[in-house]
């Protein structure tokens, strides 16, 4: 009797989601991996030293939402959260000079418009130090010299432009330091707090470096060609801040790293990879002198710069499996928090004693994953059709490859994730998405098209003028090989993806219909010449960065270009099911980039699901609206590509989701919704 209801409810699973030939069977045994396991909140994150090294701080939930814990070193189980958010939760903070005081952040309904706060450990109070309405804060430094005060910069005075000011994080004064009427694009500033260093771009998309002079004007420093700006940058200061640290690929393509004389304009080589960019530094904070550089190709990997931490690095590498991070450092070097990060399980965090060169094991992340059906993330380097290697990661289902050659038993429907920028990267390590499709029966790619950083000026710059062009080709060589590779099903290949992601998923499913069965598209772009028209004011100093590298909407020549590469100017060319996700308030992708297509698709009487959240931004910041999210899309892709689904269940509780069209396109998601209301 009960192999009988088994069949029959494998049966109605089939009926609802997919024919029998559709359905891994090898993977049915396999528990589902709850939701709120992988998109929940973590349990602890982000953990910091105080400057002295005599406390521990991270990030964990209070009735649900993320807040700043504090706990002495020797008794983490004596943590207290000292922040009462109780909210949108806190995603960044640290620590003060003064060991009594803790900055974070947090904006609106992610309208970007960032407020600096201060939480006195001793008497508990919180303090709005930049208490300004539609106006965006950023820390900008912070000084051994002035630990009661650190430099902030606002766009109150013009949104477009950010001056810097002084503040007391005691009594909350702000004073100005600089006026940015040379509408400068950054600054740097010394532990004085003097203004030494500004960068503005150039009409081409180059950027030019000034040093102050005595007469408070500006003299150009050097030039950085427009080929350089996006692996060519500055870091800090060294000690006698006569020389500053540097990382140029100017004459070459990976970024070497340099310290630049301010007096003479010499640099001095200190290292660098030809296989990838400089991805982490470890800086001594007292002495100023670099000890060790990390480069990312496929995984990360450590130089030793300063044979002070050779030994440290040695025995750190022999503590746990995975990829080592040093993420927080007392100021004195004597204690450090370290990070693992695996493919297949939470982050670990240690407490590491230098003197003693012991480390001790502090937390996981995500405490719930430790026994999960998790897969090994692979990387591989796929060759585009015109010789590009694509630094690429893929995962397959747990039973899927039961000889573990990398190709399961037979093809899978495929999910392509896009990453967002699209100036940043996919790396190694537990990723929430590749695990949760994995775990629902789907092999997963991620792929570095042309246009992704970190693997050297050359292929950074090969995507420029290339969105919709050949980043798309990128991704669809990956499908292709993919499919030659006997990992994916050609009829089931899905494509997800946020921002820029987003935009890809919509040309996609436009540019190349009959490669795609389905696509969902989180806060993407659908129209070039609407995105270029609306972007945040605080992005026009570096907007020449976007008209020299996706296309100039002042032209008409460039207006042209733009609608050719926009989704939206081809919207009859989808014909395949569409789940889009959209923040309310994002902005950097207004909405009506997701409104004005999802309009379009409506008249065409094409499948559209669409999600609006009021009260987030671009991403998803509440576990409650992640949790709503991701259910409708497992449903969605369950539908459409035939893989396992957890019911929606009670993850639609506590979101502000809407839906206003498309809600009989998702299997349960009225029910869902009407029991939420």
């Amino acid at each position: 009797m009960r192999c009988f209801l088994i069949l029959i409810l494998l049966l109605l699973y089939l009926s609802m989601f997919g024919s029998a030939e559709r359905f891994n069977v090898s993977i049915v045994n396999l528990d589902l991996i709850p939701r709120e396991v992988l998109f929940g909140n973590p349990d602890k994150t982000s953990v910091l030293l105080s400057q002295d090294g005599t406390r521990i701080s991270y990030l964990a939930p209070v009735n649900g939402v993320l807040n700043v814990w504090v706990s002495p070193v020797d008794s983490p189980e004596a943590a207290k959260p000292v922040t009462n958010d109780t909210y949108r939760g806190i995603r960044s903070y640290d620590w003060a000079y003064t060991n009594e005081h803790i900055f974070y952040y947090q904006d609106k309904n992610g309208d970007e418009n960032w407020h600096i706060y201060s939480v006195n450990l001793t008497s508990g109070e919180i303090k709005d130090l930049t208490p300004f309405e539609n106006v965006q804060a950023r820390m900008y430094t912070k000084s051994i010299k002035f630990p009661t005060e650190v430099v902030v910069d606002l766009n109150k005075r013009d949104p477009r432009f950010r001056d810097l000011y002084r503040v007391d994080i005691n009594t909350g004064n702000i004073t100005l330091i600089k006026n940015n009427t040379e509408e400068f694009s950054t600054f740097r500033i010394d532990d004085n707090y003097s203004v030494r260093l500004a960068q503005k771009m150039t009409t081409d998309g180059g950027e030019d470096l000034y040093k102050a002079n005595k007469t408070s004007g500006w003299d150009v420093l050097l030039e950085i060609p427009a080929e350089d700006v996006l692996t060519t940058y500055l870091l800090g200061f060294n000690k006698t801040e006569r020389s500053i640290y540097f990382i140029d690929s100017r004459e070459r393509n990976t970024a070497g790293f340099y310290i630049f004389d301010l007096d003479t304009g010499n640099k001095t080589f200190l290292t660098d990879d030809d296989s990838a960019d400089i991805s982490d530094i470890l800086m001594h904070h007292i002495e100023r002198v670099p000890e060790a550089a990390a480069f990312t190709y496929e995984r990360k990997h450590w130089k030793v710069l300063n044979e002070s931490i050779a030994g440290d690095l040695e025995y750190l590498g022999d503590v746990a499996d995975g990829d080592m991070e040093v993420v927080s450092r007392s100021l004195d070097d004597k204690y450090w928090i370290v990070a693992y990060v695996v493919d297949t399980g939470p982050v670990r965090y240690y407490f590491y004693d230098r003197n003693k060169k012991k480390a001790r094991f502090l937390l996981t992340n995500r405490k719930e994953l430790e026994g999960q059906p998790l897969s090994k993330m692979n990387p591989i380097i796929i060759k585009s059709r015109d010789g590009l290697d694509l630094i690429s990661y893929y995962t397959l289902p747990l039973k899927s490859d039961e000889n573990e050659d990398g190709i399961p038993e037979e093809p899978l429907p495929m999910v392509l994730l896009v990453h967002g920028g699209p100036w940043s990267r996919d790396e190694w390590g537990f990723d929430p998405l590749h695990q949760w499709l994995a775990n629902r029966g789907y092999a997963v790619l991620s792929v570095n098209f042309r246009g992704s950083t970190g693997f050297g000026k050359n292929f950074t710059n090969s995507g420029d003028m290339e969105w919709g062009g050949k980043m798309h080709e990128d991704l669809i060589d990956s499908v292709n090989w993919a499919i030659r590779r006997g990992i994916a099903d050609p009829k089931r290949v899905a494509i997800m993806g946020g921002s820029y992601g987003g935009y890809a998923t919509l040309v996609g499913l436009t540019f190349a219909p009959e490669v795609f069965a389905c696509g969902v598209d989180i806060v993407g772009v659908s129209n070039l010449i609407t995105m270029m028209e609306t972007i945040p004011p605080y992005w026009e100093p570096e907007f020449e960065l976007y008209l020299t590298r996706v296309g100039d909407n002042r032209t008409e020549v460039g207006r042209a270009f733009l609608k050719e590469r926009s989704p939206f100017f081809g919207v009859e060319k989808i014909v395949k099911p569409l789940l889009i996700a959209q923040g309310a308030n994002d902005p950097r992708v207004k909405r009506n980039e997701s409104d004005q297509i999802v309009q379009a698709m409506q008249k065409r009487n094409v499948p559209v699901t669409y999600l609006v959240y009021s009260d987030e931004g671009h991403g998803f910041a509440r576990p409650e609206n992640r949790l709503s999210f991701y259910a409708a899309a497992e449903a969605f892709l369950a539908k459409n590509l035939g893989g396992r689904f957890q019911p929606i269940g009670n993850d639609f509780n506590g979101s502000n989701m809407t839906v206003p069209i498309g809600v009989e396109f998702i299997p349960g998601l009225a029910k869902a919704l009407n029991k939420e209301t």
